[in-house]
């Protein structure tokens, strides 16, 4: 009677858990207390991570930095392993041999755990760039936010559904910056060989103009130099336009149904 009762209990304490952490699973509107202050933690541990960097602000006080980031590691250490045990009741795996291994070699559960490694590890002796490299990968538990919101659920769902005219721009765009860069390298090699000797050095100039940021570190001085400079300038602009219009739709396509959700789950009598 014992092992009877013990398993229904298990299970209901895991199936709690699990829609405390997966917004798809929760009932009713906003976040899970849980999910809540695993937001918070990220936002103050990605903000100290930032402040350490700054040696006027970290000097002094490198055992308090070293003694949080240790912490809020294995708080994230146990948030991963309790994620591996529910795993078992999302429905998304329902059925399947080794959800839990499933689960672990998604990309969103490999980012979790990489972004933990930093903080339960010891690099003494280790070179300046490596502790670097480590201290940025700290920045990828800003990843972990999107997962605590519904919103950002239909966001990248919206986004999944556009991905062939995203698919077709980027290709647009790759086509037009590869065909500039090499007529800014026939226009103007002999004059600036440092600058666009090459269609490789002309690339850095096509994107640098086609994303209209012009550093103008690389400007061309022949006159049709000068002319296809001012028409890949334009071309830019509208190239612009064309991925921010379909994101700018995808958005209030997301938003309008996160609201309708929302709306769902109220009921007629909310």
């Amino acid at each position: 009677m014992a092992t009877s009762v013990a398993e229904p209990q298990t299970h209901s304490v895991r199936d709690w858990l699990y829609r405390q952490l997966e917004p798809r699973a929760r009932v009713g509107q906003g976040l899970s207390p849980l999910n809540w202050a695993l937001g918070l933690l990220i936002l103050v541990v990605v903000t100290l991570s930032i402040l350490e960097t700054e040696p006027a602000i970290a000097r002094g006080h490198e055992r308090f930095f070293d003694d949080f980031e240790f912490a809020a590691g294995l708080i994230f250490l146990v948030e991963y392993c309790a994620r591996l045990w529910v795993e078992v009741e999302n429905p998304r795996y329902a059925g399947a041999r080794f959800p839990r291994l499933r689960y672990a070699l998604t990309p969103i559960a490999i980012i979790d755990l990489v972004a933990i490694l930093p903080a339960l590890f010891a690099f003494g002796g280790a070179p300046s760039l490596v502790l670097r490299f480590f201290r940025v990968l700290r920045m990828l538990r800003l990843a972990k936010l999107g997962r605590t919101s519904r919103a950002w659920e239909h966001i990248r769902d919206a986004m999944y559904e556009r991905r062939f005219e995203f698919a077709l721009i980027l290709t647009m765009v790759g086509v037009v910056v590869l065909i500039s860069g090499s007529l800014l390298y026939w226009a103007e090699a002999d004059v600036q060989p440092d600058k666009f000797g090459s269609i490789p050095r002309a690339l850095w100039w096509s994107v640098i103009t086609l994303t209209t940021v012009g550093y103008g570190d690389a400007t061309p001085v022949t006159t049709i130099g000068k002319i296809l400079g001012g028409i890949m300038a334009l071309c830019g602009v509208m190239f612009i336009a064309l991925p921010t219009g379909l994101f700018a739709a995808s958005f209030t396509e997301a938003m309008q149904r996160h609201r309708e959700h929302c709306d769902r789950e109220e009921g007629p009598d909310a």
